[in-house]
């Protein structure tokens, strides 16, 4: 495996626009207090009125605070950790970066949409495009003829599967809870607070869930793009689900109302990623084997 000094140099930048970033939304919270606004249909909420997402609503903004929380303290340590693994031309190294990148590429789209225009618009833009363009790159970088014989024959393929599935069906259900009931009832869905639409469950329900599902599928036919999709999702998984578990936590602190449901699912399905995660690359082998090669080595 070639180390490519383009992704190099993509990963460096990420991980320093990211620092800034996520630090200036972790430390630059302001003082002033909350105050009501009501949106183009109708609802009254609460916008944060200071910070850098001062013109956020208080849930938006405490959800921010948080995932900037783990970007800063979790997402850009692990980004490096992963960078110099791949510059040691580790395989293991290789599938983290592409599930890290998958991370910063999900974060940032979901700001450059989502979060109100503040001073860090074009930096959310930058983080955006860059992470797209590394993420492509990493996931290109993997010689996929060769990569299911790099996984032994203890990878608990039909639980990783298993765990797809239930994760990408959960958001299924969550999220069409959500909007289906809009929809016949002609009332805002619930968390469109000041926003117009509906931007995390478009990345969500048009490319996590599919993705998810089809990521499990192929693992079970042992199909090379199934290994690494699985790793991605899962990889991306338990870093986002970290940072939505610290995001129930934020909105708690906020004093915003969270469904107790989502409230212990997110925590539950991020301990199940993290464990699935660790189990996957345990059983990453550097050297390429066969599926015979391997019981043979075994015995």
């Amino acid at each position: 495996m070639k180390t490519s000094k383009l992704l190099v140099r993509l990963v460096i930048s990420i991980g320093v626009l990211a620092f800034v970033a996520a630090g200036l939304g972790v430390f630059w919270q302001g003082t002033a207090s909350p105050y009501g606004f009501t949106t183009l249909r109708g609802e009254s909420v609460s916008i944060q009125g200071s910070g850098l997402y001062q013109f956020d609503s208080v849930s938006n903004a405490s959800q921010a605070i948080a995932q900037d929380f783990v970007t800063f303290f979790l997402g850009i340590p692990l980004l490096f950790v992963s960078l110099w693994l791949y510059t040691r031309h580790l395989l293991r190294g290789q599938l983290l970066l592409c599930g890290t990148l998958a991370y910063f590429l999900y974060t940032y789209t979901s700001y450059a949409m989502l979060v109100s225009f503040n001073g860090l618009f074009l930096l959310y833009v930058a983080l955006f495009s860059l992470s797209l363009v590394a993420f492509i790159i990493s996931l290109t970088a993997i010689e996929l003829d060769s990569l299911p014989g790099h996984f032994s024959t203890k990878l608990p393929r039909k639980s990783i599967a298993a765990f797809l599935f239930v994760l990408a069906s959960f958001l299924l259900l969550a999220w069409l809870g959500r909007i289906v009931p809009a929809l016949f009832s002609g009332k805002p869905p619930v968390g469109l607070e000041n926003s117009t639409t509906l931007v995390i469950q478009v990345l969500d329900l048009g490319i996590l869930v599919p993705l998810s599902y089809c990521a499990g599928v192929l693992l079970l036919k042992e199909q090379a793009w199934g290994y690494l999709l699985s790793a991605v999702v899962l990889i991306k998984g338990f870093t986002l689900g970290t940072a939505i578990s610290a995001m129930v936590l934020g909105q708690l602190l906020a004093g915003v109302e969270v469904s107790p449901v989502e409230a212990l699912i997110f925590p539950v399905i991020t301990s199940i990623g993290i464990a699935l995660s660790i189990v996957l690359l345990k059983n990453v082998l550097e050297q390429e084997t066969t599926y015979k090669a391997e019981l043979i080595l075994q015995k």
